[in-house]
């Protein structure tokens, strides 16, 4: 949905290779904008390491305001050793954190896509076709729980002396898990029509109360087939027989771990892109599900793809431009079929093209045309 006015976004480069794969995007998205008549204003703010560095907290207010006032938001990643040494609530991660809860971004969207070109990259000996969308709850759960500290003198059934006790906890609420089902039915309906919610029903209270929500919401989408898997045997399942999944919806921290074991068996984690949304009048961020990297920063092997591809997801479900976000992916798909690699998803194989990071944005802006 074209505007007179350009569309505006906020863009956090962070740290390690985010500002190398965010600049990529950025330049993908400038030129779709070209191509297809519509504008895009970009607002630079920090979050994580770098807001640390320069600020002193890892999300500063003006960067959440900023991030309010956009149409959307495109996100590098944050952390690394660096920071290690500080203290959890100052910790670059807390960033995502405040910006997830601070914008009411509740549905986290993980597609995991193997590219035929790329199967050899996979672990997997036969991958077949591997095409899962993942839907995590991304506000509640044990991330967002009670937690903390405490001394103790008890024993242990040994003799040993508890000492320090620390806990997490994790609490659901039947509105959270409902509002998320519902989302992960609706791309169900739009895909496969085969939903598989991923809990731990038969230890945890609350996985047993995601099931019994689950259950409800089934009977509106009777064209959408349910069924359950705890998470132990999902892990297994996903290697043993990837292509029967369709959509996954699962609690924010399944779903944290279940999608960086997708993005393994499509190959690489640089291919992969996310979206967290809200309430429709809430802007989307838009990032890759890779982490920050610092070991590779400034070296040009960081892969810019999942980044560009995120761009298009961005296009396509926050600012509406349904066209430019599949003229994107095509380009995208052109350049892995051509034969393009960046050291991270590279075989070794005949044919392949060896690029960096800038090699790799060029090859996607020229097929983009």
């Amino acid at each position: 949905m074209s505007t007179s006015s350009p569309y505006r976004i906020a863009v956090i480069k962070g740290d390690g290779i985010g500002p190398e794969i965010v600049s990529s995007a950025m330049k993908v998205l400038s030129s779709a904008a070209a191509r297809f008549g519509f504008g895009v204003e970009y607002n630079e703010v920090l979050a994580g390491g770098c807001a640390i560095d320069a600020c002193g907290v890892p999300l500063p207010s003006y960067t959440l305001d900023a991030c309010r006032a956009s149409d959307a938001v495109l996100l590098g990643a944050v952390g690394g050793p660096k920071w290690d040494g500080i203290e959890p609530s100052r910790r670059p991660e807390r960033a995502l954190l405040g910006l997830r809860s601070g914008l009411g971004l509740y549905a986290n969207l993980r597609p995991a896509l193997l590219f035929p070109e790329l199967a050899s990259a996979s672990p997997l000996k036969n991958a077949g076709a591997i095409d899962i969308l993942i839907v995590r709850e991304l506000t509640g759960g044990i991330y967002f729980g009670e937690n903390g500290s405490y001394e103790s003198s008890d024993l242990l059934a040994d003799g040993t002396v508890k000492g320090k006790v620390a806990y997490d906890t994790e609490a659901y609420s039947e509105g959270e898990i409902r509002r998320i089902v519902k989302q992960a039915f609706e791309f169900a309906r739009g895909r496969g029509r085969k939903l598989t919610l991923v809990d731990k029903a038969n230890v945890l209270a609350s996985s047993r109360l995601w099931r019994e929500v689950a259950s409800s919401v089934a009977s509106d989408y009777p064209d959408v087939a349910l069924d359950f898997l705890y998470v132990d045997n999902c892990t297994m399942q996903l290697i043993g027989r990837p292509s029967s999944f369709d959509v996954i919806v699962t609690s924010n921290m399944f779903g944290d771990i279940i999608s960086d074991e997708a993005g393994m068996i499509t190959g690489s984690i640089g291919m992969l892109p996310s979206a967290s949304l809200g309430a429709p009048e809430t802007p989307g961020m838009y990032e890759p599900i890779h982490g920050s990297a610092p070991d590779i920063a400034g070296t040009g092997k960081a892969n810019p793809l999942a980044t560009i591809l995120s761009a298009a997801m961005m296009l396509r479900w926050s600012l509406g431009e349904k066209a430019a976000a599949d003229a994107i992916e095509d380009a995208v798909k052109k350049v892995v079929a051509d034969g393009y690699r960046t050291p991270d998803i590279a075989s070794g194989a005949d044919g392949e093209i060896s690029v960096d990071t800038d090699g790799m944005t060029e090859a996607v802006l020229k097929a983009l045309g």
